[in-house]
């Protein structure tokens, strides 16, 4: 019997949503203190390859280790959101620019030195200019 094509969407559907309520994780490239935060707030975690989800930037960080960061965490499976210090980001700005995923979701935060600038942020700007708003 053949299967009913609107039951594989139904099924891709259905496992995006398992991956969100069981498996997802949040990953983090930020500040010491930022990933501290986080990871006491339970947002760690290393698989068994080693692999954590969790980068520290200092500023012996190169960009092009940032970059190498980010394009790990992007690509993985099991990564739903990305959390980044917008201060960090600006460091990868063109690579961030660029990225055109939905998942993992890129949210850009604040860090304790660095205050939060909307002009910044790329979803801030995306949103503004699809409702048509200008500065």
């Amino acid at each position: 019997a053949s299967r009913n094509p609107s039951c594989v969407l139904c099924d891709t559907y259905m496992a995006k949503k398992n991956l969100e309520l069981h498996d997802a994780l949040i990953a983090v490239i930020g500040d010491e203190d930022t990933v501290t935060g986080m990871l006491l707030a339970g947002v760690g975690n290393i698989d068994a390859r080693k692999a954590s989800n969790f980068v520290i930037v200092d500023s012996k960080t190169s960009p092009g280790q940032i970059e190498e960061a980010f394009t790990r965490f992007t690509s993985r499976s099991d990564i739903a959101v990305l959390l980044i210090n917008q201060y960090i980001a600006t460091m990868i700005r063109p690579l961030l620019d660029a990225y055109e995923s939905t998942t993992p979701a890129i949210l850009e935060i604040p860090s304790k030195e660095h205050p939060y600038d909307p002009s910044q942020d790329a979803i801030h700007r995306r949103t503004k200019l699809l409702l048509g708003i200008r500065d």
